[in-house]
């Protein structure tokens, strides 16, 4: 793991970027203390990227869906 100031990330950013990719982990710091870490993104943590509108004509809702439900209780 490697600490570098947030100056010196701005500047370096490509170069920090292709060492975490290469599994090293980077800590930035502000005032020389640690803010932020950057770490490789495994697929495991990846989410997957959802598609607006992908369950179109999956999803069937009954007509009556909103009508009164029959009280059980006085049956």
């Amino acid at each position: 793991m490697i600490k570098v100031s947030l100056g010196k990330a701005k500047m370096r950013m490509d170069e920090l970027l292709e060492r975490v990719e290469k599994g090293e982990e980077v800590v930035i710091t502000r005032g020389g203390r640690p803010v932020a870490k950057l770490v490789p993104l495994t697929e495991a943590s990846a989410k997957p990227v959802r598609k607006l509108g992908s369950a179109k004509g999956k999803i069937i809702i009954a007509d009556d869906f909103d009508e009164p439900v029959e009280d059980f209780n006085s049956v």
